[in-house]
């Protein structure tokens, strides 16, 4: 009796671990940006954070922020340029992020995926527009 209460508790434990905020990728196996997500997420999800493939690797508050911790691509955006003048000298600071981490075709496909997915969830800013004086 003892054995199977342990292994119902165990398998419970199990169950609910598997559950959290991350999900799967939800790129669509048929985008072209799907290669690029797969890569994000197999290479770029210990230290960044990107909903669409359950990447969850950024700090949540400055309390408990690693210096490992990347940018949150939900709220940067980031175009191709960008991304691959990082993967290739390993951030912008140089500091933490491994050098060429993904190398070739495999780095354009994630900088083509970030440029496409990052910052969806950014904060939109209201523009005014300002007429200069000619005087």
């Amino acid at each position: 009796m003892r054995i199977a209460v342990t292994t119902i508790v165990l398998a419970c434990a199990v169950a609910l671990g598997a559950c959290g905020s991350q999900q799967g990728n939800q790129v669509p196996k048929t985008s072209a940006f799907y290669r690029g997500s797969v890569l994000f997420r197999d290479r770029c999800a210990g230290c960044h954070t990107l909903s669409v493939v359950g990447a969850q690797g950024s700090a949540t508050s400055i309390a408990n922020r690693v210096k490992t911790n990347g940018p949150n691509f939900n709220i940067r955006k980031e175009k191709v340029e960008q991304a691959l003048y990082a993967i290739r000298n390993g951030g912008f600071s140089g500091a933490i992020m491994p050098q060429n981490i993904v190398v070739g075709s495999n780095a354009q496909q994630v900088a083509a995926f970030l440029a496409a997915y990052s910052g969806r969830q950014a904060q939109k800013v209201p523009t005014t527009n300002i007429t200069l004086s000619t005087k």
